[in-house]
């Protein structure tokens, strides 16, 4: 059976309230976008990979390292609505297998797009990821997007709040170390059907109040196949963040893309 052809895209905007012009963002002597781009391109799992970008500043510096590079609408509100601008044009029509790599996620791991991606393939209309919630700070934070699956796999709820949640206790170290304590890591793979009619919706109540994109197509009974991993590194949204990266990718090479050890 001959495998769909995947590309992926790097959606980036500079407007960040907690990391201004995030994209490009210094991490060990790089544009944060660079890192991401390359970390993509390391997987050796994608066709292609696109950098997708209001910015005619974020394009340069895309292009300044060798990436292809697409400009898009700035009046796109998330960046589902950049990628899926982005495959709709004439050169990627071939691409049936589409992934969103979040242009913020420096230390994005291979095998997390891959499990991504594997849903796709296996007949998911939108696949994406999730490993334990592990701890209980995780498991209260707001910003610890939480998911809970069916039995099949496809996810059921994705909520800020604390879920499942455990009536009259706090969950155990040992529960919070399996299923059905998880959080969502904001990768997403697509069949190109799939995104389209996802852009195409109207947003959804539950969406707004829990500020969370995924549910529009979740509540319009989109099937999202959600593969469980190992740990994700943490995005880079806050200063301390970047603090914390450009360390790690200074001192430790396991962290760094093999282009630049």
């Amino acid at each position: 059976m001959s495998v769909a052809p995947a590309i992926a895209v790097i959606p980036a905007r500079l407007g960040s309230s907690r990391l201004p012009r995030k994209p490009l963002y210094p991490l060990a002597g790089h544009p944060m976008i660079e890192w991401v781009w390359r970390r993509a391109i390391a997987s050796r799992l994608f066709e292609e990979v696109v950098i997708a970008t209001d910015s005619e500043e974020i394009a340069a510096a895309g292009r300044g390292f060798g990436a292809h590079v697409e400009l898009t609408d700035s009046a796109h509100r998330s960046g589902t609505d950049r990628v899926a601008e982005v495959v709709q044009r004439q050169q990627y029509s071939e691409f049936d297998a589409i992934v969103n790599i979040q242009g913020d996620e420096p230390f994005v791991k291979a095998e997390h797009l891959g499990a991504a991606l594997d849903l796709v393939r296996g007949g998911w209309m939108v696949g994406t990821i999730a490993s334990p919630v592990a701890d209980l700070e995780a498991w209260r934070d707001p910003g610890v997007v939480k998911v809970i699956r069916r039995e099949e796999g496809g996810a059921a709820l994705f909520s800020r709040s604390p879920i499942p949640f455990v009536r009259g206790r706090d969950p155990t170290p040992d529960e919070l170390a399996r299923e059905p304590f998880l959080r969502h890591i904001g990768v997403y793979a697509y069949a190109r059907k799939a995104l389209l009619h996802w852009v195409a919706l109207p947003e959804d109540p539950l969406e707004r109040l829990e500020s969370l994109e995924q549910l529009r197509p979740l509540m319009a009974s989109v099937p999202i196949g959600v593969a469980i991993v190992g740990p994700a590194d943490g995005g880079v949204d806050t200063p301390a963040d970047a603090e914390r990266a450009d360390h790690l990718l200074r001192t430790n090479p396991s962290t760094r893309t093999p282009s630049y050890d």
